[in-house]
């Protein structure tokens, strides 16, 4: 019984074979597998797709403008404590790549870190890698006069030091604002900063991914960061300073620029 069933197989994929040749078969069994393995793989790339947005809009859903609201009451945007000492090299978490763009119509990646010694090429926009870099990000217009209470008095301490710089990052969500024409004309008209040190930028578009990196949820709050020139956070806080933040934060500045 088993020798006939293989004589059965050996027969059926004769004929099948036959039948491919006279037909001009193998090309053609070629080019549908290929159609089955890209469209297998499109599929999966979409299933992928799909659940990610699905996830991202679980999470967006799950948090809305009014929680954001009742949590910026309760603590005044305070929504962790700010750093006390300089987080050690061994502990410090890298600042997520981040494309921004000044009134000016320059543009640049933060953060700006020393590049390695086989890339000569790379430099920052003035030429000069800061040694401590100060980013304030602001995702709604609430909360620029409380990253503002940290930039001014830092350059006021600081703004004298070629190697301290300070970028106040405004984010730009909207799709219509983020078009070519309309983003070129909305810079023209925005703010532009005369102090050498200090950096007024825009980012554009979707920055949930960025978001996420930086665990950052509520977007009525501002939130700040002291950067190395690795690219590492050092220091960070929240909503608007206090004198003892402000202490803090400067100390630990103080310490980078020892550091090198």
């Amino acid at each position: 019984m088993l020798r006939a069933r293989r004589a059965a197989g050996g027969l059926l994929r004769l004929a099948g074979a036959a039948a491919g040749v006279q037909s001009g078969g193998a090309p053609q069994l070629a080019r549908a597998a290929f159609t089955r393995g890209f469209l297998d793989l499109h599929k999966m790339a979409s299933k992928e797709a799909i659940e990610k947005e699905k996830a991202r809009l679980k999470d967006e859903m799950s948090r809305g403008y009014f929680a954001d609201i009742s949590e910026i009451r309760k603590n005044h945007g305070k929504i962790a404590t700010a750093s006390k000492v300089i987080i050690p090299e061994a502990d410090a978490v890298k600042f997520p790549d981040l494309a921004v763009e000044s009134p000016d119509g320059g543009a640049l990646h933060l953060p700006l870190v020393v590049p390695a010694p086989q890339d000569d090429d790379v430099e920052a926009g003035d030429g000069v890698i800061p040694d401590a870099s100060l980013v304030c990000l602001s995702f709604r217009a609430s909360s620029q006069k409380m990253t503002e209470s940290w930039s001014s008095p830092f350059l006021d301490a600081f703004g004298a030091d070629k190697n301290i710089h300070v970028y106040e990052v405004s984010f730009i969500d909207s799709w219509l604002l983020s078009s070519g024409p309309v983003r070129r004309a909305f810079l023209k008209v925005m703010r532009k900063s005369n102090n050498p040190h200090r950096h007024v930028v825009y980012a554009f578009g979707d920055h949930y991914d960025f978001r996420k990196k930086l665990q950052i949820i509520n977007l009525l709050t501002g939130y700040i960061y002291l950067v190395d020139r690795e690219g590492r956070i050092r220091w960070q806080g929240f909503g608007s300073a206090t004198e003892e933040e402000l202490s803090s934060l400067t100390a630990s500045a103080s310490i980078l620029l020892d550091e090198k």
